[in-house]
This record gives C-alpha cells, structure tokens and sequence, in this order.
C-alpha cells in the first residue's frame, strides 16, 4: 500500500508540475523505446559498438528520468511550502495589523521558530500580502467614493462618468482603466475585463 501511495502522490506532483517538467520527465521515455528497438537491432546483427553505445544511451535515459522526478518533487515542495507559509502569514499580518515588515518577519519567526532559516522568503511572501492588503483597502475606498458618485450621475454614459470622477478626484487620474471597468460593472454596461 506504501508504494501505491508513493505514487499517487507522484502522480499528483506531476499533474501540478509546469509544462516543461511534464515534458523533460515524458522524452526520456521515447529515447528510452527507440533505444531498445535499436538495441534489439544491434544484439540481432550481432554490432558490439551499437550495443555498447545503445547500453550507454538507455542508462543515461534512466538517469534523465530519476532527475526529472526529484526537480517535480523538489517544485511540488517549494510550491506546497509557499502556499502554507503564504497562508499562515496572511493569518497573521491581519491579525497583528502591523505595517511595518522588519517587525512582521521578527514576531513571526519567534511564533513559528521552524521557519527561522526562511526570513527570505517570508521578507518576500510578507512584501507580497501587504501590497494585495493595500490594493483591497484602495479599492474599498475607490468603490465607496463611486458608488454614490455613479447614483448622482445615472443619465451620464461610462465615458462622461470617468471624465467627472477624475476631475472631481485628480488623485484617481493613473487608475482610469480601474475606474472604467469598476463603473461599467456598477453600471451594468459590459466593459473591457
């Protein structure tokens, strides 16, 4: 039952392995099927170099195949790991409402201790949840500044409403593209997504 677990999951790491590592852990495979028929066809004439040479060529396939297997385990990994720190931080930036990130990295590696050796990647993870926490806050500002705006202008097209809203609030002039799409959704109107 052990080995079938083994590869079951192996077989879950592959799934969820980018493209090129599907394809580097499959090509060994064809090389090592066109090298037995060629080997087939040396031991039959009887061509000792072939042989060798095929022999040579079918173990450095195996070897392919056992360092594709390690890099996809190696990624599935790293990827699980990020994905549970990335969880636990997110928890915890929201619940110390902190903002500074020297002081985030510290109180969470003396609340986690495994993660000590990890301040890299939680320095990166924390940068990365506090940039999307400051997005969210923007875009909760931007919706309650539109939404009564839009109320007041409902006879106003898309375009005219856009125009008003950044005359009326100049510091929202870089986001046009977000104000359009936010005020077509609000509208009703189908807009560029």
């Amino acid at each position: 039952m052990v080995r079938l677990r083994g590869l079951r999951n192996f077989v879950q790491e592959l799934a969820e392995s980018p493209l090129i590592e599907k394809i580097s852990f499959v090509l060994p495979f064809f090389v090592i099927l066109i090298d037995i028929i060629i080997l087939e066809h040396a031991i039959r004439i009887r061509e000792a170099y072939i042989i060798a040479l095929t022999t040579i060529l079918f173990f450095l396939s195996i070897i392919e195949i056992a360092v594709a297997i390690g890099e996809i385990h190696d990624r599935y990994q790293q990827n699980n790991f990020e994905r549970t720190l990335t969880i636990k931080l997110d928890d915890f930036i929201l619940e110390r409402k902190k903002n500074n990130v020297k002081n985030i990295v510290e109180e969470f590696t003396e609340l986690f201790p495994q993660y000590k050796n990890h301040r890299n990647e939680i320095y990166h993870i924390t940068c990365q949840i506090m940039e999307t926490h400051k997005e969210e806050a923007w875009e909760k500002i931007l919706m309650k500044k539109l939404q009564p705006f839009i109320k007041k202008r409902k006879k106003m097209n898309v375009d005219e409403i856009l125009i008003a809203f950044i005359q009326k609030y100049p510091a929202y002039k870089k986001y046009r593209t977000k104000i359009y799409q936010k005020t077509c959704q609000l509208k009703g109107v189908p807009g560029e997504d």
